[in-house]
């Protein structure tokens, strides 16, 4: 069976790049919880809030119930921190390959195309954790609406950079500003997403990628 990890994702935009990228201070626990945080992040990706139990928890994280909530708490605080472990290495991917970007009409085509390759080539279509997330929780919960709502905002900023340099190198049209392309960018990256998740073929995928694209001369 395949392994959870992919390639890219969400912003979904770099689904898979948040593991092994991040460093954790250790505590003293008998185990690793940068690992127990790994398994976290694919439980919750793969099942949503909701349908994951406690004892999903207990049996995928290989720990017991007492060790466990004596670390988080209670469910919902591991999956508040499964999702800041998501957003921070996504987000910083995303904004790292943007920033360092010399060709802003390339690099929005490899943010697509790798997005496609992840969700066709998985043999579970999960999407984006934070969009799943954003569906299922941000209008229940106000803490995790607002820790979207930043991770959306700081990958909106990204994409606005990105899309000034296209304009400034003569690549996109200057008939809307860099802000409302992006949002648009944005926007479209979800719905990529989203279509994958609910099981759209890889033409369909395409096309919309296709669309998006033209959308910015």
């Amino acid at each position: 069976m395949r392994n959870d990890r992919s390639v890219f994702g969400s912003f979904c935009i770099f689904a898979e790049s948040w593991r092994g990228k991040r460093k954790i201070m250790a505590r003293k626990k008998e185990f690793d919880e940068k690992g127990l945080l790994d398994k976290a992040v694919s439980l919750f990706w793969r099942k949503g809030y909701h349908a994951t139990s406690a004892q999903d928890l207990v049996d995928e994280l290989g720990i017991s119930r007492s060790s466990l909530y004596d670390t988080y708490t209670d469910k919902r605080n591991l999956f508040k921190e499964s999702l800041k472990l998501y957003q921070q290495c996504n987000t910083n991917a995303l904004i790292t390959l943007a920033d360092r970007s010399r060709d802003a009409e390339q690099t929005i085509k490899e943010i697509f195309h790798n997005i496609i390759k992840e969700s066709t080539e998985s043999e579970i279509a999960r999407g984006c954790f934070m969009v799943n997330t954003a569906v299922e929780l941000s209008g229940q919960d106000k803490e995790i609406g607002d820790l979207i709502n930043q991770n959306n905002k700081t990958v909106e900023d990204a994409l606005t950079r990105l899309v000034k340099k296209g304009q400034t190198d003569g690549q996109f049209s200057t008939r809307s500003t860099a802000r409302a392309f992006a949002r648009f960018l944005f926007s479209s990256i979800t719905g990529l997403r989203v279509a994958a998740r609910s099981g759209s073929d890889k033409k369909v995928l395409s096309d919309i990628v296709e669309v998006t694209l033209a959308a910015l001369k």
